[in-house]
């Protein structure tokens, strides 16, 4: 087993995952087979309880895993399969040490965090990178690690000296470290500086560990004298410096590492049985970059949302959008709104804002109402529903979209004017979203319906069955509490709006499609989460292609792209 550990420096949030995840697309293109551990030094168990303003997005896993949104990084790169203990959290560590110093595993000691914090760390990985992440259940080869935060923090310390002790346990040609760093330009003078860097570097060198790659980050290209004098002051080889540059697509960062030789050095340093060039799967990224930077036709999709200030809160939702786009040739355009602006509250407050937000809504060409939780900006997301209902715009609602399209409908078609969720009003005499028998109100971590689970379509006469290829039934990742009140389903039915899609005991509504519509699908389950850079999520390429005019051609050609 290779190991490749990845930290970073000066600040967070330098794009660690998007090198880490680049790497391991590299690595796997020369036919390696590749795996990842992200190491979050935060307390929390995993990222389940956290608001999505503090790390973005929580990605779900197949196994029910509440994970940091890299791990969706390190899945839509690699086209691979993770875990919840291929995300390590101090919380974790700590807890896994406490329970076996409960049971006595330690009897006699003292228990310090060195060694046994340190030593469990090491097991940990070592144990994870050996878990088969591949469609054919092999061993992986390479296992890609990233500590999260920089190098200094007092709360990454102990998972800093775990892996200076790690790299002579697992001998030098099989444990290589790049550390991701930042070259700031300042507007005042335009020069770019290095001293950040090298400071950086001086700090991991003196926690014991040694960079053998330095990749650099920048706004714009870095010229050969920085390159020279970053070589000089922190004692590597000219072409262990490696420059990334922001680009207008994250698909060229494993091209541009490809250029600058990191296949060759990898070959080298760790002994790899490869050849120094890449196989096909690197040129389709290259051509797949190519089209992205080439696209003329654009589509614009409003995503309704209570988390619009930080586009990492809807990362998945995002790419799954960008890679149906992308399916279709098409560029995205992407408008954030607000909900609580498209409420009439808003009008009375801020009249400009409310109106900016409903021009957003009017001129979009597809309307996308995303998971969430809380009652907060509610209202104006029902407002969206019922506008893309009513002037057959394309829609498609994901988790909590899918349940307010129903409050919506019961309210403006089955005239129940207090129709609700349970989560918003207890009192409701129509709850028509219930929170499930199993969800218990306590605690709050890892008590929601997770985790890959199949939905079996009821009908054959389903658009969201014909763009999944004409399956039985799918299995796709969910993260709720509340589900639709399958008592009441008959009443909407009656209306047009079908349920076609339940789960495998047929109690759980899983999909809706609205009759005499160009696409209104809602899905409780969350299809982003599986979409791939060449493998789009069929809810979402439906919405692209409906958004685009070109659904039904598509449906015709039998679920066939045009060329």
């Amino acid at each position: 087993m290779k190991y490749i550990l990845v930290t970073g420096g000066v600040i967070s949030g330098i794009g660690k995952g998007i090198i880490a995840s680049s790497i391991g697309t590299i690595l796997k293109s020369c036919g390696l087979r590749v795996t990842a551990i992200k190491i979050d030094p935060y307390i929390n168990i995993d990222a389940g309880t956290f608001s999505p303003y503090e790390h973005g997005e929580v990605f779900v896993l197949n196994d029910g895993g509440e994970v940091d949104l890299d791990l969706g990084n390190y899945e839509r790169f690699l086209d691979i399969n993770l875990y919840k203990d291929n995300n390590i959290t101090t919380g974790k560590i700590y807890q896994h040490v406490i329970n076996k110093e409960r049971h006595g595993d330690y009897l006699g000691k003292t228990v310090q965090v060195v060694p046994h914090i340190t030593d469990a760390v090491q097991e940990w990985v070592m144990n994870q990178a050996k878990v088969p992440v591949d469609d054919d259940k092999r061993e992986p080869q390479i296992c890609v690690i990233e500590l999260g935060g920089t190098i200094g923090d007092i709360e990454g310390m102990p998972f800093v000296e775990a892996f200076r002790q790690f790299q002579f346990k697992a001998k030098r040609e099989n444990f290589c470290n790049i550390h991701v760093s930042l070259v700031p330009q300042p507007n005042a003078t335009g020069e770019q500086k290095t001293k950040p860097t090298q400071n950086s570097v001086r700090a991991l060198r003196g926690l014991g560990l040694s960079p053998d790659l330095i990749v650099c980050r920048s706004a714009k290209p870095i010229e050969m004298a920085v390159k020279e004098k970053i070589s000089m002051f922190c004692h590597v080889e000219p072409e262990q410096v490696i420059f990334i540059h922001d680009v207008s697509s994250t698909y060229r960062v494993p091209i541009l590492l490809e250029e600058q030789g990191i296949i060759k050095y990898f070959k080298q340093r760790l002994n790899l049985p490869i050849d120094d060039q890449p196989s096909d799967l690197l040129m389709k990224w290259k051509k797949m970059a190519c089209r992205y930077e080439r696209l003329l036709k654009v589509c614009s999709i409003a995503l309704v949302g209570k988390y619009t200030k930080l586009s990492d809160c809807y990362a998945s939702v995002f790419k799954a959008l960008e890679h149906s786009a992308l399916a279709i040739n098409y560029k995205l355009d992407l408008m954030y709104i607000d909900s609580t602006e498209l409420e009439r509250s808003t009008e009375t407050e801020n009249s400009v804002k409310y109106h900016q937000a409903w021009h957003k809504l009017c001129k979009a060409d597809g309307i996308l109402v995303p998971g969430g939780f809380g009652i907060r900006g509610t209202e104006g997301k029902l407002q969206a529903i019922s506008w893309a209902r009513t002037k057959k715009k394309p829609f498609l609602g994901v988790c909590l979209g899918m349940q307010l399209a129903v409050v919506e409908f019961a309210r403006n078609c089955l005239n129940w004017e207090d129709a609700n969720s349970t989560e918003f009003d207890p009192d409701t005499k129509n709850p028509v979203v219930i929170d499930m028998p199993e969800h218990n109100p306590g605690d709050m971590g890892g008590t929601m319906r997770l985790g890959k689970r199949r939905t079996v379509f009821k009908t054959e006469n389903s658009v969201l069955r014909k763009l999944y290829g004409d399956e039985m039934f799918v299995e796709e990742r969910h993260r709720h509490r509340y589900e639709v009140n399958p008592e009441l389903t008959h009443c909407f039915e009656e209306k047009g709006l079908k349920f076609v899609g339940h789960d495998t005991e047929g109690n759980r509504m899983e999909i809706i499609e609205l009759e005499n519509h160009p696409y209104f699908v809602g899905v409780q389950f969350h299809p982003e989460f599986s979409s791939r850079p060449m493998k789009p999520s069929p809810p979402y390429l439906g919405l692209l292609l409906a958004a685009t005019g070109t659904l039904n051609a598509y449906l015709q050609r039998g679920c066939k792209l045009s060329p």
